[in-house]
């Protein structure tokens, strides 16, 4: 037995943040992580923060590596056959840029506060069921590292343990409406071991699919090349990876690649997917857990922050000030937020990617994205709106 006021199942940036601010606010919370530390201290994940997303990590004292390592990024690139544009979205709309900063990095650094601040956080163990939620003193099933299961009792529950955790899981179908795309691209994603080649974010449109090319670190860039759903990752040799590379990002008119090894290598579906509402009685999801976005708008870290912080004033108020009306309110405050973001990534989408066959119907989609490329190179108006939805969150 044991617990606490707030059981948070999973440690990525939603479950940290929420146990931070949590902490901070004098709220007693619990984090458990099925994984190791070194594990998820290591995961590489986005690392596109926007203006909104840092000034809630530095106000709350969480944004000290970001503000010591963090870049900043304020333009973007698109090259076509019809040639190459940056469009600088920090001197548009709100004026504002993203700061990159690894997730991996602000994951460590958020164990660090939170342990620094006397939280208690459990890796290796895993959460195999969710119950009494409907009651007073909702229940974890947790395990120790010899599999030994005992139960956590607390008051709430946040699940932030991704899409296919527990907590999800134990929302009843009939409780809740999932709203699901799956979007028929994949991308083959790519962790180099080299400095970038590029100085900014550069999206390449190409007959033969999409190529992306993302700053990480000094020493790390992140490229991704669209292929075909269900390709095995490790069937490409990093001959034929650089050669596609060089293909789709036009290497031979723009400038060569900086080639480097392959440190990590996955394929991710393109696939959207929301969750209303986001709470079920005594449990409330946020980040995948609550909903999943594509990368294509970079905007997942993001989302999971801005539930995060909201869950944490809910939280506070409930326990500290006697209001359950901000976490009755919790899905109301944070989906109109997410259905934005997942309008813009599905635009973006659009925008990336068109079949690459020859038949009519490709052809047209083909020369419909060539002109929303065309569209947000010369028409102020869609830059500006560009801009506003690229970074705001």
């Amino acid at each position: 037995m044991g617990g606490a006021t707030v059981l948070i199942v999973g440690a990525g940036p939603a479950g940290l943040v929420l146990g931070n601010l949590l902490l901070a606010a004098g709220v007693d919370c619990l984090i458990v992580e099925r994984s190791s530390r070194a594990h998820v201290e290591r995961r590489a994940r986005a690392g596109f923060l926007a203006e909104a997303t840092v000034r809630v990590l530095v106000d709350n004292g969480l944004g000290t590596g970001i503000l010591a390592r963090g870049t900043r990024h304020d333009t973007c690139v698109f090259r076509s056959e019809q040639g190459e544009f940056a469009l600088r979205y920090g001197a548009l709309g709100r004026e504002e840029a993203h700061t990159v900063y690894p997730q991996q990095h602000l994951v460590a650094d958020l164990v660090a506060e939170f342990l620094r601040r006397g939280g208690d956080l459990r890796f290796g163990t895993p959460v195999s069921e969710v119950g009494g939620l409907d009651g007073e003193r909702p229940w974890l099933l947790a395990h120790r590292e010899d599999g030994t299961p005992y139960r956590l009792t607390g008051r709430y529950v946040a699940g932030c343990d991704g899409r296919h955790g527990v907590c999800r899981r134990r929302v009843p179908a009939d409780a809740a409406r999932p709203h699901r795309r799956r979007h028929g691209v994949s991308w083959l994603a790519l962790l180099v071991g080299t400095p970038p080649a590029l100085p900014a974010v550069t999206y390449a449109v190409h007959d033969r699919g999409f190529a992306g090319h993302m700053a990480r670190t000094p020493s790390v860039t992140r490229y991704y090349l669209q292929c075909e759903p269900g390709t095995d990752p490790a069937s490409w040799s990093e001959a034929a990876l650089w050669e596609e590379l060089d293909l789709r990002m036009r290497a031979e008119r723009f400038g060569p690649l900086r080639r480097g090894p392959v440190l990590e290598r996955a394929v991710v579906d393109l696939e959207s997917d929301v969750l209303d509402p986001m709470q079920y009685g005594r449990l409330f999801l946020a980040g995948d857990a609550a909903g999943l976005i594509s990368p294509s708008a970079a905007k997942g870290a993001n989302l999971a922050v801005m539930a995060a912080e909201t869950l944490a004033r809910g939280f506070t108020a409930a326990v500290h000030e006697g209001d359950d009306e901000p976490l009755a309110r919790y899905s109301a405050t944070c989906l109109p937020r997410i259905w934005r973001a997942q309008e813009f990534s599905h635009w973006m989408i659009g925008l990336l990617h068109a079949p690459v066959g020859d038949d009519e119907e490709s052809r047209f989609l083909r020369a419909l994205r060539d002109s929303r490329l065309e569209n947000l190179r010369t028409s102020r108006a869609h830059q500006h709106a560009f801009a506003d939805n690229y970074v705001g969150v």
